[in-house]
């Protein structure tokens, strides 16, 4: 008996489940692998992207430097491998880099509390938030970009965003469990900022961007050249979202370099590498803007990805993942 409830079961559950499946996604991911790189580019523009920038490179192959699609839609203006993007929570490896060097020097510590840098904070359990829980996503903070109207309103400074989660309970004990949260982040900012008495970009820049060589990275969109940025676009709303400002912008072949010099530990001394508290690659959205950088430690590969169309829904952001894993294919099939 409990055999046919099964099968009744899968028999009418499944159509249900089909119902739901998201078709572009399983067409794209069953889709034949195209003849090149190029071609999945191409192919991901039918999927419903603006625009779509590669930069993979390998040790010992000279690297691929490719694009698709419009770098400014409106004005018809094609996609470029060499323009800046706005790279979002990429971002977060460069702050835990800049950081692990603040430990080193004693400037900082991972394990000293919230309280004792921000001690004029009126946020949950401050006192037992470490930094390396809030590096972490341990804190158990509410996230300020969840407050609703949050990517459609203005950009806010530090004391907005904490108004953002004003009164709100923590979402569990520190380090107990992990939740992604970009109040985390927020406030190691303000806290290197604190402690360096600049801004921790410069810090960075000095230290570690501009010995490697890296001149396409800069703290800022009101810091780049402007033209040089590519255009963004989100589903459902028709203006370019390329003049809202989300932090840091750089070039694919910038991003590539410093993650590749991250995993091959040539950022850190001995010390700080030990120190090292993070992920060694990340993923980026803003609205208009979607980024991922990887790290093959099997074979060395550094993949750089990066889409200007969102939504609101984030089917983008799983399409745009299937088409990584299609690009890596392609490239190591070649």
């Amino acid at each position: 008996m409990s055999k046919k409830i099964l099968q009744a079961f899968l028999f009418i559950g499944t159509p249900i489940s089909l119902y739901f499946v998201p078709w572009l996604i399983v067409k794209a991911w069953i889709l034949p692998l195209p003849d090149s790189l190029q071609g999945q580019l191409n192919q991901a523009l039918d999927h419903g992207f603006d625009g779509v920038i590669l930069h993979i490179d390998q040790p010992g192959k000279p690297p691929v430097q490719l694009a698709a699609g419009y770098h400014n839609r409106d004005q018809q203006q094609p996609a470029r491998p060499d323009a800046l993007y706005k790279i979002a929570s990429i971002s977060k490896l460069y702050d835990v880099v800049a950081l692990t060097k603040l430990a080193a020097q004693g400037t900082l510590s991972l394990d000293s509390s919230l309280a004792d840098y921000l001690p004029e904070l009126s946020l949950p359990n401050t006192n037992r938030i470490t930094l390396r829980h809030l590096v972490q996503h341990r804190s158990g903070l509410p996230n300020f970009t969840d407050a609703p109207g949050f990517w459609g309103g203005p950009h806010l400074v530090f004391d907005e965003c904490l108004a953002l989660i004003e009164g709100q309970p923590a979402l569990f004990e520190p380090g107990s469990d992990s939740s992604y949260c970009n109040t985390n982040y927020l406030l190691l900012d303000r806290i290197m900022q604190e402690a360096l008495g600049e801004r921790h970009f410069d810090f960075l820049q000095r230290e570690v961007l501009l010995p490697l060589g890296l001149t396409s990275t800069y703290a800022s969109l009101a810091e780049a050249p402007f033209e040089a940025v590519m255009s963004g676009y989100h589903k459902g709303y028709e203006p370019d979202l390329k003049d809202q400002e989300h932090g840091m912008v750089a070039s694919a072949a910038d991003i590539a370099a410093f993650v590749r010099a991250l995993n091959e530990g040539r950022l850190f001394t001995e010390e700080e590498a030990a120190l090292y508290p993070y992920v060694y690659g990340h993923g980026g959205w803003v609205p208009g803007y979607q980024s991922f950088v990887s790290y093959s430690r099997k074979d060395s590969v550094v993949m750089v990805a990066l889409y200007n169309t969102t939504d609101s829904d984030l089917y983008n952001w799983n399409l745009s993942q299937v088409v990584n894993g299609r690009l890596l294919k392609i490239y190591r099939r070649d």
